[in-house]
């Protein structure tokens, strides 16, 4: 598929809160920027919502023939606990409960974080900054947003004027007026206006993450961190910028002010989010101690869970419900999903073992027909703003069709089955994996043989009446995970 057919494709804009035709600024190239962690500790089920679903997003648009960049920042400094700029640094706070040093913690959970979306199957971005790493840029960002009279100093801090940039607020759809009515917390007396927000922490001398800067020694906000990196790697435009719907405010907010107060450009052209994932009607989160690790998920120690998953079961729950829609967690709902991810990879498996025995033969065109039926089936539904659960639909599709061909398809059908499972299910969605095969293990050749021996012998008994002995080599066959069925054609076999 080329670029020019991915114009079908329709993405949900926050910012002008419709589906939208995407066409990105350079044609055939696509700039992607997700808000990464913030790495204070292992991450949970409500990341990998997140993850997963920027996650087929890249995996979907390579597909449809982009070049595509994506960023993903690591916040290692200054997100405070506060969103209203108060508080600690949720790096420093805990390091100093742990004992450590703030590097070596985000250290920890950076390596970590990498590991669990590793075995959910997320690609790599192809450039993950750190905030520390361009404290720099940031500088340099809040100097020119004072130089242009949208920022001032008050103690060595320095604050962003939101009453300077006119279009604030058009993102979340707030206005002004209703912030700062609406304010809950007491105002800072540093501060203009109550939603102002910190572009510069000043820092206490015993703060240990802290540089000089032209207000003196301190760290950057959170909010600033994005804008540099965004625009550092992607342009001062970028294609899209991705995140979870509880940063479209303040966060993604402020950034939008702080990027197109400096630069007088538009920041970003197409903002997605991602709904999050709830307990009990809450939000999964480290501040209500409602969460689940993937760690945790992965071992089966958690008091909500019955039992260990594999990562790509959760990965199969979150695919089945769509990226903007809430998604609640259950072990109920997660068991299932694990039974049906159980269901792909043994139909998978199960066909590439058929694939080394099977004979060599014509594609079978009514079959071939099938597999174009759904795969337009599973373009339709993710140019419809990325339905996974659709797109999820047409692999158990290709399961059905899978059983049905058991034992009598030639190596070329069976391998146009698998170029889709690999390519819709694996390149696309990441759950198809090539690991099968080989877990599949033995000698196919082999067994093929001796179940053609058993075959034979079976044919053999019946039709010398003696139905006892060739039920009792079906029943064998059956416990070493062999299913037979008698067709017109004859005898088939295929593992269960």
């Amino acid at each position: 598929m080329t670029t020019k057919d991915a114009m079908a494709l329709q993405l949900y804009n926050s910012l002008t809160r419709r589906k939208e035709e995407f066409r990105p600024l350079e044609e055939g190239r696509v700039g992607i920027y997700v808000c990464g962690p913030t790495v204070y500790g292992h991450a949970h089920l409500g990341h990998a919502k997140s993850y997963v679903s920027f996650d087929v997003l890249v995996r979907y648009l390579r597909y449809l023939g982009y070049r595509v960049t994506y960023v993903q920042n690591i916040t290692d400094v200054g997100h405070l606990t506060d969103d209203a700029d108060e508080g600690e640094d949720k790096i420093a706070k805990a390091a100093a409960k742990e004992r450590v040093h703030p590097m070596a913690l985000a250290e920890l959970y950076t390596r970590s974080f990498f590991e669990d979306m590793d075995r959910l199957c997320c690609v790599r971005p192809d450039i993950s900054p750190r905030a520390s790493g361009h404290v720099i840029e940031q500088i340099e960002l809040v100097r020119t947003l004072v130089e242009k009279g949208y920022a001032y100093e008050v103690n060595g801090s320095v604050y962003f004027d939101v009453a300077r940039f006119k279009a604030y607020g058009k993102l979340s759809g707030r206005n002004i007026e209703e912030m700062v009515a609406g304010a809950r917390i007491e105002p800072s007396p540093e501060k203009r206006n109550p939603v102002d927000f910190a572009l510069w922490k000043r820092a206490e001398p015993n703060h240990i993450m802290q540089w000089p800067s032209p207000w003196g020694m301190g760290y950057p906000g959170w909010h600033l961190e994005c804008s540099v990196m965004a625009m550092k790697y992607l342009g001062r435009t970028i294609d899209i910028h991705g995140g979870g719907l509880e940063n479209q405010f303040p966060h993604h907010e402020c950034e939008i002010a702080q990027s197109e107060a400096a630069n007088d450009a538009p920041f970003v052209r197409f903002w997605l989010h991602n709904n999050m994932v709830t307990v009990d009607g809450q939000k999964m989160g480290k501040s209500l101690n409602n969460f689940i690790t993937l760690k945790q998920a992965s071992a089966g120690k958690h008091e909500r869970l019955t039992k260990a998953y594999e990562p790509l079961a959760i990965r199969q729950l979150i695919l089945q419900s769509h990226y903007r829609s809430p998604l609640d967690f259950s072990d109920a709902a997660l068991h299932a999903a694990d039974s049906g991810y159980q269901r792909i990879a043994e139909a998978v498996t199960g066909l590439r073992r058929q694939l080394k025995v099977a004979s060599e033969g014509p594609t079978d065109q009514d079959v071939a027909g099938q597999l174009d039926a759904l795969k337009a089936k599973f373009e339709e539904a993710m140019n419809d703003d990325l339905n996974t659960s659709v797109a999820l639909s047409v692999l158990f599709d290709l399961v059905r069709l899978t059983n049905t061909l058991a034992g009598s398809a030639t190596r070329e059908t069976l391998g146009a089955v698998d170029d889709l499972f690999t390519r819709l299910g694996g390149d696309v969605l990441g759950i198809v994996k090539s690991e099968y095969a080989e877990a599949a293990g033995g000698n196919d050749e082999a067994v093929g043989k001796l179940v053609g021996i058993l075959i034979e012998q079976r044919a053999a008994a019946r039709k010398n009446k003696d139905f006892a002995a060739a039920d009792a080599a079906r029943k064998r066959l059956d416990e070493a995970g062999i299913v037979l069925e008698d067709t017109p054609q004859g005898t088939q076999w295929r593992w269960k």
